[in-house]
């Protein structure tokens, strides 16, 4: 929660986390929190009774009770082969810093097919487009279909600064964008000298969750369109898309309409 996660969707979150097998994605660009995300998951795992392993590029957390790995291509050992070598240990879950290549993908799935629990992140802007990608790495449909767990989509937005916070009417454009006309009252900061007179303080999450179930398995299997996947996802109740997010947050004050405007356009134009 303290990330910024609705309450109800942080048990969503554990409960991938604490999934016996399979791989879970978090997508996002650089910066956008994905590390911090993990080793939050992480650390709300019994590490006193699981064997984990972090590999990764470079190491950005020391955590006690974990094994951790940096690893050094130039000298050969890349995430391919640190996988591989860590899998002879017999590990319940193991943290893949990123997958960027299709030896990596191929090596995390076939480790998640196997008894254990992968974790890792990849460039893409949505988590339905973490689908494509481990198809353009190279990655069957039906091994995605049978390993693939969840994924997090997320960004960082800016926060109202609390010292200089003040309400205001919102314009006819603003309960249009964020549809609803009834709203009242929206909120955005003055600029004061704590926030550097820029109207923000802190950061906070919004994201996309996807949550993979049989009939999505096999849509993922069948390699059904991406918007057919979101569409199904959201009908039975699997998919917290991000706009939904920003909106209420938006209304809360927690964040500005500038602010979704910023966030939700970038995806939206990429």
């Amino acid at each position: 929660e303290q990330l910024g996660f609705v309450k109800e969707h942080v048990t969503i979150v554990e409960n991938m986390f604490k999934e016996p097998f399979g791989i879970v994605l978090l997508t996002g660009p650089t910066g956008s929190g994905k590390s911090t995300t993990l080793y939050a998951g992480i650390r709300r795992l019994n590490l006193l009774e699981k064997n984990v392993i972090t590999v990764e590029e470079p190491i950005e957390y020391d955590i006690p009770l974990l094994r951790q790995t940096q690893v050094n291509e130039k000298a050969g050992y890349t995430f391919a082969s640190a996988i591989r070598y860590f899998l002879r240990h017999d590990p319940d879950v193991i943290l893949v810093g990123e997958i960027r290549d299709e030896e990596t993908a191929s090596t995390a799935v076939t480790a998640s097919t196997t008894g254990h629990m992968v974790l890792s992140t990849l460039h893409t802007n949505s988590a339905v487009g973490a689908i494509s990608r481990l198809k353009d790495l190279g990655v069957r449909p039906f091994l995605i279909a049978d390993s693939l767990v969840g994924v997090l989509s997320q960004r960082l937005v800016r926060k109202v600064c609390n010292a200089c916070k003040e309400s205001y009417i919102p314009s006819d454009m603003e309960k249009e964008y964020l549809k609803d006309p009834a709203i009242e009252t929206l909120y955005r900061g003055k600029g004061c000298q704590i926030c550097n007179n820029t109207g923000y303080f802190g950061r906070t999450l919004v994201y996309e969750l996807l949550t993979v179930n049989r009939e999505l398995s096999t849509l993922i299997e069948k390699e059904a369109d991406p918007s057919l996947i979101s569409e199904r996802a959201t009908s039975i109740g699997g998919h917290i898309n991000m706009p939904d997010i920003m909106t209420e947050k938006v209304k809360q004050g927690i964040t500005t309409y500038e602010e979704a405007v910023r966030i939700l356009g970038s995806i939206r134009q990429q």
